[in-house]
């Protein structure tokens, strides 16, 4: 028994073949990952693009109201700080609040103290649960919003009875105010709140969706008479549009460590990149399965083998299976010695009567030799070992 050696490939280092045959998986779907990404991002930013951005001439901008206004004497200003927005509350200033949500708890305080006063109007647009209770205090947003986004005021609220049905739905408010306005019911909770300052000047309004200041809807229903009324009763309009660069926020909030800086979802974004590394690993995982061969990296004498597996067999007592193994080596080589086919090499009614008659010794015991019981000790291994060499020379002799 010998060895082959390949002396082309003395390294057992991968060629650079194979490290892209099991990279190239990974790498297309890296590929198509960063591919999804990056179109999924332009999509996004083409559909909202300037959202509630006054200057913005997109669908979802609402350059159109910001005009519309400019034509009845009402100056629009954008803001985008806590503190610009704080410092124009007014008795003669509606300020409207875009987004709400993105404030932070301190900055809802910070706001709704300046305004509070201020006998001025201010306007919520879409004031979820994370902000309406400290911008306005006695309203609770509910969870679920409205159906339907096109709603009918069922209300007093002047502006509303006189712009009709408008695009409002969306969150739905409760408030503990006895002289609220509770305009645009859906299903018995309203879209629109408008609450009277204690002093009797000033007002809250609280608008349960965008769509009457959006460029793409103002032209439908009522949705530009109640935007034009709910924002030009006042000949100054601040337009606050929260941004999470506002430099206020860390002197309103004091120091704030790496974790502060973050932003909301990256706890989810990491426990999906962990799933993802983990199917991935699990995917490139070795797997258990039939041995393939390897060409190795240094000549090995069959001696060294056979002596190690010995070894082996000896340490485990495994004498039935270095038996087994030395008779099926010996019914092999027979075989074709005495015209028996290899595949019936193992089958003792061909193999022994064939053995027997080339031997011409039809009394000697070859199936206990051939096909025997495991030997019970060392010394019977050894014996049988013997013996079936001296049959496989005396079927060799001519």
């Amino acid at each position: 028994m010998t060895t082959e050696v390949t002396h082309s490939a003395t390294s057992a280092s991968p060629t650079a073949r194979q490290v892209w045959t099991r990279a190239r998986g990974v790498a297309l779907a890296l590929v198509l990952l960063l591919a999804a990404a990056v179109a999924i991002a332009v999509v996004r930013s083409d559909a909202r693009h300037g959202e509630l951005d006054p200057r913005s001439a997109d669908p979802y901008g609402s350059r159109a109201v910001a005009e519309l206004l400019a034509d009845r004497g009402v100056d629009t200003r954008v803001v985008t700080t806590l503190d610009e927005a704080s410092a124009a509350a007014a008795p003669d200033t509606t300020l409207l609040v875009a987004v709400p949500d993105l404030l932070t708890p301190s900055q809802q305080t910070r706001l709704h103290s300046a305004f509070v006063g201020s006998r001025g109007r201010t306007v919520l647009v879409s004031s979820g649960s994370a902000s309406v209770e400290r911008l306005a205090p006695g309203v609770t947003a509910d969870p679920a919003t409205s159906f339907d986004s096109t709603l009918s005021p069922d209300c007093d609220l002047p502006a509303a009875r006189r712009a009709g049905t408008a695009d409002t739905g969306g969150i739905r408010y409760t408030t503990t105010h006895l002289t609220a306005d509770e305009c645009y019911p859906s299903e018995r909770l309203s879209t629109l709140l408008r609450i009277p300052a204690p002093s009797g000047d000033g007002d809250t309004v609280l608008l349960g969706s965008p769509d009457i200041l959006l460029n793409d809807s103002l032209d439908e229903h009522g949705n530009a008479s109640l935007a034009l009324q709910l924002l030009g009763s006042r000949p100054h309009l601040v337009w606050y549009l929260p941004s999470p660069a506002d430099a206020s926020t860390a002197s309103s909030e004091g120091e704030r460590d790496l974790l502060d800086l973050l932003p909301s979802g990256w706890l989810w974004g990491t426990l999906q990149l962990f799933f993802a590394a983990t199917l991935a690993a699990l995917w490139r995982a070795r797997r258990l399965g039939p041995l393939v061969p390897e060409k190795l990296p240094v000549a090995i004498r069959a001696s060294e083998t056979v002596e190690g597996r010995a070894r082996l067999y000896r340490k485990t007592d495994a004498r039935d299976r270095a038996a087994a193994a030395l008779r099926s080596a010996t019914r092999t080589r027979l075989a074709p010695l005495v015209g028996v086919p290899t595949p019936q090499a193992h089958a003792p009614e061909a193999l022994l009567p064939a053995l027997s008659a080339h031997l011409n010794d039809d009394g000697r015991p070859l199936h206990p030799l051939l096909f025997g019981p495991p030997p019970g000790d060392d010394a019977a291994l050894i014996r049988l070992a013997d013996h079936l060499d001296a049959l496989e020379r005396e079927v060799r002799r001519p």
